[in-house]
């Protein structure tokens, strides 16, 4: 049947209810690479906030820096997230991903790391600038090789833990001790130890410890019950310690991830260790 005065069919409710449907479908596609885009933004954002850190407030920036690096960690987590349930995961989504990740906490932390550390203290200390630059790219290679082999055995791993430390977390914990204290160090010694954490961090993320993964969903209302209480009280923690917060969390995951992998090494089965060789894939976005 033809419209009046027009060459187009005139469709039917079931026609036009399908198109609609079809038309939200390719739309839902786009929400996961979008969350992954505003996860690249705050990344981007941080380095603008790192390079404005000069004159006499330059905490102000690196404040928001850091906190920029935990905003984009929120958003690295949301993005596999809506993807599963949406069932909207595609080859495109991972590749993106993977590239953010590079940026928002490879590139970005290690920028940030030597702005507020390295940069004015190394004026005067040709050895703490080398220092710092040496520590801020071995964190930025590492976090490259950790998504390089997380990449190749994302099939291979049992979902439950990351293989070393998820780049996000080592991120944020070098932005959550600029959180607590963003003023610059004005000591040479304090800068030499944050290279040192740098170093560290980035050993762990190219190391094979285990650490919890909070990706996979449990299908128990039980446990979801307990995840959401959590939730809230985690919210609940950042509001009453607030800067503080921060590198409370991601200290207590790394310490409790480090204790796990003795415990297993020590024969404790208290919680059931990994299981490699599985076939379902760590993340997906």
């Amino acid at each position: 049947m033809w419209e009046t005065g027009s060459m187009k069919p005139r469709l039917t409710p079931e026609e036009r209810r399908d198109r609609r449907q079809r038309a939200v479908r390719k739309s839902m596609f786009v929400l996961p690479s979008s969350i992954t885009m505003a996860s690249i933004f705050c990344g981007f954002s941080s380095v603008v906030m790192s390079i404005n850190a000069a004159g006499a407030t330059p905490e102000r920036y690196f404040l928001w820096a850091g906190g920029l690096l935990v905003l984009a960690g929120v958003f690295d987590g949301l993005d596999g997230r809506v993807a599963r349930a949406t069932n909207t995961a595609t080859e495109f989504g991972v590749q993106l991903d993977s590239l953010a990740d590079v940026i928002s906490f490879g590139m970005a932390p290690a920028i940030l790391a030597y702005r507020y550390a390295f940069f004015h203290l190394g004026i005067h200390d040709s050895t703490l600038r080398a220092a710092g630059w040496a520590a801020c790219f071995v964190f930025t290679a590492c976090g490259a090789l950790r998504l390089a082999r997380f990449n190749v055995q994302v099939r291979a791993v049992d979902p439950r833990y990351f293989v070393g430390l998820p780049i996000p977390a080592a991120a944020a914990a070098v932005a959550s001790i600029i959180i607590w204290h963003p003023v610059p160090p004005v000591r040479a010694t304090h800068a030499y130890a944050f290279a040192v954490e740098l170093f560290l961090v980035g050993l762990l993320m190219v190391s094979t410890l285990r650490f919890p993964s909070f990706k996979k969903a449990s299908a128990s209302p039980r446990t979801s019950m307990v995840t959401s209480l959590m939730v809230v009280l985690l919210f609940a923690l950042m509001i009453l310690f607030q800067q503080r917060f921060f590198i409370g969390f991601f200290s207590t995951y790394i310490t409790l991830g480090l204790l796990l992998n003795l415990a297993w090494k020590a024969g404790w089965r208290g919680v059931e260790p990994p299981l490699d060789g599985v076939e379902e894939p760590e993340t997906v976005h």
